[in-house]
């Protein structure tokens, strides 16, 4: 027989001759690695469930354009291209513009986006009804709802009013449908005549305005408040000549011609844009308790039917990453000059990070007090066990046994119980962490194949501090005393 197998022989025979006590820091060895191995197991895939508890609670970056820049569906996608594809949850673009609906008298602002990737960066989103899945189809906040009357299913004519559009086209390209054109001329006694006119769709004059503040009361005062003057210009084109497309008001001839060559010499200041409207479908109506019950949400082709427009105001970021993470994907943005600045929802990531920090310490910590009683539990068995053993070990020194004999074999006791516990403990600590992730995260975790040797030589290097004293106790006694029975 080889002294290794001679060695495990006669371990397995003290541990099966005590086998209550044995039993004893096994259990213990066992109890301490599967905890040690399930809050293992949780740590390292707590920030992966938080994450995504957290992503529940909305985006938790944005991206703004920078300065002069302009953000769009490209410098998006460059954005985009800079976080890692499988930390981002979701991207949603954003525009914003008031919307009026004119058979009610109500004007609101009105939100372009993309509904499938709403429903990943706001999961919170309560719908009753559906999301719009095609053109033509509206998702309706609720207290737009509750004051325009309308629910799932209702029809509602949206119009969009363009901004007037500034130009310095010459008098001639000025005189263009729905243009507005301003211009002056000198009047009498070098007096400045403003004039201001409106064209239709038609090109020709639909209103008129004159300011002729500094000519004489008495004459070309009267010319704003002739109507009779006023009302020839309606409906006729520029450019106009006075005597023969109209006719100057008696007594103030100057200005009159003034106002003539302030109109042919106008230029347009803005366009008077039509309107554009179209029919939508409610498809939903939404409920948040924010401010998104003001909104009234639709598709960005949608949106930019109406006003001809392609680009965004705001895009919200959902990544799954950690606060630092997140700042050093922000600044590579900021950096990359495609004029697109990324900031951090602080409310988000703060609150992320010092839960993240609170659970890493308090895992740390029950995990080192269980570890200690660990230790003091097999300390204790151990010692028991040496206390047993006095005469056996004293008859084995009287008998020319070694220090180092004694040492191995209790050593190996202790060893053996630590890698058997740590067995045990690995496979039942993944079934604690999945049992405590179920009922606390709503999700199941993954087993981590390493996790097992880990455990294992954790335990055993437990059972083989705790076995020292026990062992110094079992070197120290002296076979003379023993013998004699002392």
């Amino acid at each position: 027989m080889t002294k290794r197998r001679m060695f495990l022989r006669m371990i397995t025979a003290s541990l099966l001759r005590r086998r209550s006590r044995m039993l004893i820091a096994l259990l213990s060895i066992g109890i301490g690695a599967t905890i040690l191995a399930g809050l293992v197991t949780i740590y390292y895939d707590v920030p992966r469930q938080m994450g995504a508890q957290f992503r529940s609670y909305g985006a938790n970056m944005l991206l703004l354009p920078q300065g002069e820049g302009k953000l769009d569906a490209e410098s998006l996608e460059k954005a985009l291209s800079l976080i890692p594809a499988d930390e981002v949850v979701g991207a949603t673009p954003y525009r914003y513009v008031r919307l009026d609906m004119t058979s009610r008298q109500q004007s609101f602002t009105s939100a372009g986006t993309d509904f499938e990737q709403v429903r990943k960066t706001s999961p919170y989103f309560s719908v009753d009804g559906a999301y719009p899945s095609s053109t033509r189809q509206v998702l309706v906040g609720k207290e737009i709802a509750e004051t325009i009357g309308v629910r799932v299913g209702s029809t509602m004519e949206l119009t969009y009013q363009p901004a007037a559009v500034e130009s310095t086209d010459s008098p001639e390209e000025s005189r263009v449908p729905g243009a507005i054109l301003s211009g002056s001329a000198e009047g009498w006694s070098a007096g400045v005549v403003y004039v201001s006119a409106t064209l239709d769709s038609q090109a020709k004059i639909a209103s008129l305005t004159i300011d002729a503040g500094t000519q004489t009361p008495e004459y070309g005062g009267r010319v704003p408040e002739d109507e009779a003057f006023t009302a020839q210009f309606i409906g006729k084109s520029l450019p106009l000549a006075l005597g023969q497309d109209v006719d100057a008001l008696t007594g103030a001839t100057v200005t009159s011609t003034a106002v003539v060559e302030a109109l042919n010499t106008a230029r347009r200041t803005a366009v008077a844009a039509v309107p554009r409207t179209l029919n939508f479908t409610v498809t939903g109506i939404l409920v948040t308790g924010g401010e998104e019950e003001g909104y009234v949400f639709m598709s960005l082709d949608d949106l930019g039917s109406l006003t001809g427009e392609d680009r965004l105001d705001v895009a919200e970021l959902s990544v799954s990453a950690t606060a630092d993470q997140l700042e050093a994907y922000a600044a590579d943005i900021a950096d990359a000059g495609w004029g697109v600045n990324a900031r951090l929802v602080k409310r988000v990531t703060r609150s992320e990070a010092s839960v993240l920090e609170k659970l890493t310490a308090l895992v740390f910590l029950v995990t080192l007090v269980v570890l200690l009683l660990t230790m003091i539990c097999v300390s204790t068995t151990m010692m028991a066990v040496v206390s047993e053993r006095r005469r056996e070990i004293g008859l084995r020194k009287a008998l020319g046994a070694s220090d180092n004999s004694i040492r191995a074999e209790f050593l190996g006791e202790g060893m053996f119980l630590g890698a058997l516990g740590g067995v045990m403990g690995a496979l039942l600590g993944f079934v604690f962490a999945q049992v405590v992730s179920v009922n606390v995260f709503g999700s199941s975790i993954t087993f981590q194949p390493l996790l097992l040797p880990i455990t294992v030589v954790v335990s055993m290097a437990i059972a083989a501090v705790s076995c020292l004293l026990p062992i110094k106790r079992a070197v120290a006694i002296d076979p003379a005393l023993v013998l004699k029975g002392e």
